[in-house]
Order: C-alpha cells, then structure tokens, then sequence
C-alpha cells in the first residue's frame, strides 16, 4: 500500500509550507499540479481500452482520454454467469485466440469476493444497502466457481439474502440468468414477445418509444424469452437455500395490487399471463417471422464498421451472446466471435500475486483473498465523454489549440465524430429528417457524437453538448500567430464542426422543451409498469442535467440566446425546480449535479445572478455546504429526498458545488474560499497506489469515508489527481451506478480554474 499523503509539504517555490501560503497562490499552484497530471493521463489511439479493438484502430495521429469506468459487482458476477450458460467455464486460456479461459475466470471470482462486504452482502455502490439482485448472482457465481456453501463468507451472504426476502425478490433481468441456468422456470419471467419488432408505429408500444439502451436490451431478451434456453447445472451448484418461497421458482414474482385493481400493473400482469398461454399453446403465426427480424435488427446493429458490441455497452453484449446461441449459432462463427472479443475487451488486470490466477475457494474454509489479484469488468468504454469535459476543463485553465497536444485532442473527437444516422432519425419531426449527422452539407450536415470508442447508431445528446462547446472554446481561445495554426486542423475547422452540433441538438429537443439522452421523445410514465421494466429506465425522457449542459452547449456555438428553442428549454427547467431550490441529476449523484448543470444553463441563458430562481438554488447549495468546506452527496438520495446534497465530500462534487456558488457569488465569498481550501486540501502530492487509503488533512486525519471505503478502491492515481471513493456517476437510477475516474481530476481542474481566473477579475462564464 501506498504511504498515505500528508499536505503538510513545502512548496518548492514559496520555500515555505504549502498550506500557510495565501490561498490564491494555493490554488494557482494547486492547478498547474492538475493540469499536468491531466495532460499526463493523455492516450495515443494504440494506447486504448479493449486490446482486440485498439489492434484494428488506425493510428491517426490524435490524443484522447479514458479513465476506467467502474460499476458494481453484477458485471463481474453476469460474465461469470454467461460464462455458465454458454458452456465456457473450463475453457483454457487463450484457445483459438481467446482470451478468457478458466484462470482468468477464477480470478474474476475473486473479484466479487473482494467486493463483497462484511456482512455478506453486495452492493450498488459504496454505502449503499444490500442489493438483493446483486448478492443473488454473486452467491450463485461463487458456488459454481468453487466456492462452498459452507464457508463463512458464503453463509453470511445466504443468511442475509433470506433475511432480505430471499431470490425471489430479484429483479426481472436477473431472473433471465436463473432461468437460463435452470435454478427458476422461464414461467418466473416477464414474457417479452418477440413479435413487439413486428408492432407498426403507431402502437402505443413500439422499439422507437423506448429507450435506446432498453431497445439493445429487450430483442435479445425476447429471443431468450421465446426460445427459453435452458444450461442444466449440477445439483450441487444449485441456489434452492437461497428461495423463502418456492412457489415463485415457477411463476411471477410480481404481485397484483388489490387495493387498486385498475392500474396498469394489473394490466401488464394480465398481459404476461395472456402472453405465456400463447407460447404454450403456440397461438402466435408470427412467431418464426418475428424471430427471424429481431435476429436481423440485430446483425444490423452489431455491423463491425458501426459499432464494437450491440449498443457498446455491457448488457446486450451478454444477452447477444445466449441469444445466438439458443438460435443456433456457433462460438466460431463471426459474429459471436466478434461479439466475445468486443465484451472481453472490457476485462481488466488487477494485481497479480506471482503465483499465477487467483483460485476457488475450498470447502469450510473463508475465501476472502489475502491478495488483491482478481480481473473486473467495465460496463463500457468512455473516451468520448472523459475527452470531452477533460478538453473542457483545460480550456477553463486556459489551454487552447495553441498548445499542439490540445490540438491532437480536437483531431481525435473530429475524427471520432458519428458519421450515420441511426434509430433516432425516425423520431424528429418530419421538417427535420433531413439532419445528416457527420455531412458538412452547407443545409443538412449536423455533427454528433457517441459516449464510447464506436457506437455509430446511437449518439447523445449529453456527449455532442459536451464536445461542441469543449472544441468551440479550445479553437476560439488560440491566439493568432501560434504554431497550431500549420496544424493539419484549423482552429475554423473545429469551430465549423461544433456549429453543425447544433443543427443536431435543435432537432432532438422534446416537445417540452428539454433533452433527453438519445432520442426525441416524450414522457410516457405508463411503460415503467412494464413487468421487464424494473431497472427503472424503461425510456428516455427529458432531464434538467442535459437540457442545461445544451443550453449551455447551443449558446457556446453561437445560437441567439432569444432563440425559441432555448427559451423553450429555459421553461422546461423552470419547471422543474424543486421547491428548494435544487434540480434533480439523472446522470451524476445526485442534486448538486443536476443544480450545477440547470443552473449554467440558465446563466447562459441570460439569467441575472441576483433573481429569484438563481439565489433559491445558490441558497440551497449554500445550506449543504459541509463543515470542511467541501460538498458531497450519497446516491441515497434517489431514495430518500431529505438526503439531497447530503454526505461525505467529494473532490467531483465539491467542484460542482463551487461552480454552482460562483454562477452568483464572488470569488472571495466566504463559502467559495472553503470550497477551494478542500480542493487545495485533499490533492495528492504524490501518486497513490491501488487499494491506499488516499489523502490526510494537515491534521493527519484520514478524509471522509477513505479508511472504510479503500479496500475497494482498485484505481491507483497520479500526484495532481484527488482520491474519490465514492460513486458520483448514475446509471439507472435506483439501479446502477458508477465511478468515473476521471471525475476526480477534470471537474476539480475546472472549478480552480474558474475560481482563479475570477479571482484575478476574470468572468464566470467563459465564453
């Protein structure tokens, strides 16, 4: 372990202690810190995520950035879980090309029994409660890989999955890998039907209705659903000990409610059971149909020149997987053994011990690992999105493509720009379906960008915000006459390409005024009764965090403040204030994220910092302040409201808080200076190791939540960084969760910078 870092160094240049140093000169030193370890953590093309992948990547010349992107414990235990399904589990490593085989699975057992907690349970994120889903395939995982039900970890963990209701409280997509292995029967399912491909449009539930994630999802789902694959596991792998009720191994969890039996949860219940007399009773003459135009909406979407993996992201890439498999494919054909590299590539190298893989664990004995060696998984790449706020961030410290690697960064997102149009198209409204995403067409060209490395049919909204106003600032700061200028990009190239995001990002607005993250759509709060729909992201509505990072975006790349779609968008966020001042996150945790992004939204907009709407918001963030000076929030608070803004300090959302406070405050006020000394505070003077326990006060007191929450911190990082062992990304809420890694290094660089500029009689808005 790495020796903890005290901040009670000399500073070099002053010769005296860093801390007794003016706080303006702290922080400027605390920034160039920054700014070099971000510009350190820069990534070539040949040096990206997923072996396989970067094998292929033509080398051009561009710089991005990448952190590992971090979720729970399920996608280690699914991978396991998928492994059973398709027979794989003894594979030797490295047959055929392949790089996972039995070792490397032993070792990604090893990775949940270091994640799982002290009282036998695992979680969505650190300081969350125990998930029942989670500890479900984990248990189940575990006893196949070894592991025997009578060792202490394992008994701890069987005792509270009873104790929380037992494996029939799972979730519905955790269903699917029970039923698959044959520990419930396919009856404990939500029917999905495959024959929903076949719905015209102008059903009231079609694939372009719900969300682009849930449409990557629920096809292969279906195909599962239809077929009903079954691996049969020895008896002894079995999970009965984990059942309250066995009644539910063979039917619906879910339960109808009697005190309003009109509700669409009774309905879609009475669906289900419809929807499963008809399989049994093969009543459905579309079924074959169906099922041959769900396997061919899904070839198209895993077309290796437009994606790597079907929507680039974890859960259809597993689900594709069992799916081809229960229609007959082989490992060996293309298109499974594409789709396995491309998941494979999302495997990461813990420590190793020397000794080889890590091992199962062994009857009566305590299987928590000694050593920290394990493999875990990432849900998906995020260069785009880490590029993005990283250039951003930069340009706030004022870097610009003067400097010729800001220069090869824009050359990377210009070069990574979305170059088709995709499901997304056939929800704009007729006048502007003739938006062409990466066309210059002087008419129709728009720019558009996705989260990962290739995801050509579904860009978003948040990542094309995020990199038009990025580029837009990182060209218009060069100062004529620099270097760049013989750039084989022009800084008028750059700033050309963010403008044509906006023809994009006026095309997808929603018709109450905001943005969501993939498609133009509408609310329609109905689907999440949906039986399937329980990981409560069914679709893809309007949010306050996107809506104000494009307002924020539009007005960047020169669209008229007094524009009617953003005074639309100004209305949606009005409206979604809460009554304390505060607006809700849907993709960071929690209400600090979604205030700071509202709230630059609506400063951009043209706001006055001293109306009403702008000083309710600063007042709450003002009233969540911690007493260190820092601000934090628990994703709790998607549980409970009473918990908004409140909870150990981060270095993310202290910067968030503090870009809040300076929208309407001036540098010198009490609170911003508090925020900026924990900045100072809690930045490591030098690299922290895997699994350190991070950063010490002056005082030599460990920062909130490290000591507890360290032994899970797999990330090790560089002087100039911050450590963050919390979760401040959101997934689904009430769901899934991450940790970007980044988080800790961008948004602080961003929010000194502000405070520095500002503090030397520099705006808050930097454009």
């Amino acid at each position: 372990m790495a020796t903890i870092v005290h901040q009670s160094v000399r500073s070099p240049a002053a010769g005296q202690p860093h801390e007794s140093l003016p706080l303006e000169d702290r922080a400027a030193t605390a920034l160039d810190a920054a700014v070099q370890a971000l510009l350190s953590k820069l990534r070539a093309d040949g040096q990206r995520w997923g072996a396989a992948a970067a094998a292929h990547e033509p080398d051009r010349g561009g710089l991005h950035w990448c952190a590992e992107l971090e979720g729970d414990s399920i996608l280690s235990s699914e991978y396991l879980l998928m492994k059973l399904i398709l027979g794989q589990e003894n594979d030797t490593e490295g047959v055929g090309g392949r790089r996972v085989g039995r070792p490397t699975l032993l070792r990604i057992a090893n990775h949940l029994r270091l994640t799982q907690r002290d009282d036998g349970t695992w979680g969505q994120y650190p300081g969350s409660g125990p998930d029942i889903s989670a500890c479900v395939k984990a248990y189940l995982a575990l006893k196949c890989f070894g592991d025997s039900a009578d060792a202490p970890h394992m008994q701890r963990a069987r005792n509270r999955i009873i104790a929380l209701g037992g494996a029939e409280r799972c979730n519905t997509f955790s269903t699917f890998y029970l039923a698959c292995l044959g520990q419930v029967s396919w009856d404990a399912c939500p029917a999905i039907p495959p024959e929903i491909v076949l719905l015209p449009r102008w059903f009231p539930f079609h694939m372009d209705k719900v969300a682009a994630w849930t449409r990557t999802m629920i096809l292969p789902l279906a195909i599962c659903s239809a077929l009903r694959p079954v691996r049969e596991l020895p008896r002894e792998w079995g999970i009965d000990e984990l059942f309250v009720d066995k009644r539910y191994k063979s039917r619906l969890s879910k339960e109808w409610e009697r005190e309003e039996p009109v509700c669409w949860k009774n309905f879609f219940l009475a669906c289900d059971r419809f929807l499963k007399v008809v399989r049994r009773f093969n009543l459905s003459p579309l079924r074959a149909a169906s099922l041959k135009r769900a396997e061919a909406w899904i070839l198209d979407r895993v077309r290796p020149e437009t994606t790597e993996g079907l929507g680039a992201i974890f859960p259809p890439m597993v689900y594709l997987q069992v799916a081809f498999k229960a229609l007959g494919y082989e490992r060996e054909h293309p298109v499974m053994a594409r789709a396995e590299r491309d998941l494979d590539d999302f495997c990461i190298e813990g420590l190793t011990n020397g000794n080889g893989a890590g091992g199962g664990g062994t009857a009566g004995t305590e299987c928590r690992p000694t050593r920290q060696d394990h493999v875990r998984l990432q849900p998906c790449f995020s260069p785009v999105w880490d590029t993005g706020i990283a250039l951003y961030a930069l340009t706030e410290a004022g870097r610009s493509m003067s400097d010729p690697r800001i220069a090869r960064v824009c050359d990377w997102l210009l070069a990574h720009q979305v170059r088709m149009n995709g499901d997304w198209e056939r929800n704009l409204l007729p006048e502007d379906r003739g938006v062409t995403l990466g066309s210059d067409d002087p008419l129709h060209g728009a720019a558009g960008w996705a989260f990962e490395y290739r995801n050509e049919w579904y860009p978003d909204n948040d990542d094309t915000a995020m990199v038009a106003k990025s580029l837009w600032r990182a060209a218009s700061h060069q100062r004529a006459g620099t270097s760049s200028e013989r750039h084989a990009t022009s800084s008028g190239a750059v700033r050309s390409t963010a403008a044509r995001s906006a023809r994009w990002l006026l095309a997808m607005q929603n018709d109450d005024g905001g943005w969501a993250a993939f498609d133009r759509t509408v609310d329609r709060a109905w689907m999440e009764a949906i039986p399937f729909a329980d990981h409560n992201a069914m679709q893809d509505p309007s949010c306050a965090d996107i809506t104000g990072r494009t307002i924020e975006a539009l007005v960047t790349c020169g669209v008229p403040k007094e524009h009617p779609k953003i005074r639309a968008a100004v209305r949606y966020l009005l409206g979604k204030q809460e009554p304390e001042g505060c607006w809700w996150g849907r993709w960071g945790v929690n209400y600090l994220y979604g205030t700071w992004q509202a709230l630059g939204g609506l400063m951009y907009a043209g706001f006055d910092p001293g109306c009403d709407v702008v000083q309710r918001a600063v007042r709450w963030v003002l009233s969540v302040q911690n007493d260190d000076g820092g601000f934090g929030e628990s994703a709790n608070s998607y549980l409970d409201r009473s918990l908004m803004g409140r909870g150990p300090s981060t270095a993310s959302q202290t910067a968030w808080g503090l870009m809040c406070l300076l929208y309407a405050l001036r540098p010198d006020h009490e609170a911003c200076r508090r925020a900026v000394q924990w900045l100072c505070d809690h930045q490591l003077i030098e690299d922290k190791a895997s699994f350190a326990a991070g950063v010490c006060t002056a005082a030599g007191v460990e920062s909130p939540g490290s000591l507890e929450l360290a032994p899970g911190d797999f990330v090790h990082d560089r002087a100039g960084s911050w450590a963050e062992h919390w979760f401040t990304g959101t997934g689904f809420p009430k769901v899934f969760y991450l940790r970007y890694n980044m988080y800790r290094h961008y948004f602080p660089v961003m929010a000194l910078a502000r405070w520095v500029r500002m503090s030397r009689g520099g705006e808050a808005l930097g454009v």
